[in-house]
């Protein structure tokens, strides 16, 4: 696996682990928000929804959403054409105030290709 996909996928697991370890209903109640709207069956397909969640992640300038959702999309079967598309929308959204993250959204995507996440 790639250190820096590694590196995010075992930081994110601890960090989850040690906030719902403070068993507060509210943050617990938004975990569980979060997992419905990507992975409970809805009537948008998992893909759509994956792609909704990477442009307003870029939109909101949120790196480490951005890189949960490359993931989520990656697991859901988009191609890297799909992927980059749907980022090309989140530019146009939100501005070229965005072309950092895009930045920082494409070396991650590659380096989930070369982890094997293809």
């Amino acid at each position: 696996m790639n250190d820096a996909v590694e590196a995010f996928a075992k930081y994110r697991e601890a960090m989850n682990e040690r906030i719902l370890a403070e068993d507060n209903r509210v943050i617990k109640r938004m975990f569980s928000v979060d997992s419905l709207a990507y992975t409970a069956e809805g009537k948008l397909p998992r893909p759509t929804r994956e792609m909704l969640g990477l442009v307003a992640s870029l939109v909101l300038r949120c790196d480490d959403c951005v890189r949960y959702h490359l993931g989520g999309c990656r697991e859901a079967g988009l191609s890297r054409e799909e992927i980059v598309e749907a980022m090309s929308i989140g530019l146009v959204v939100g501005g070229t105030i965005v072309i950092p993250h895009l930045r920082r959204a494409v070396e991650y995507l590659d380096a989930l290709e070369s982890a094997g996440n293809t």
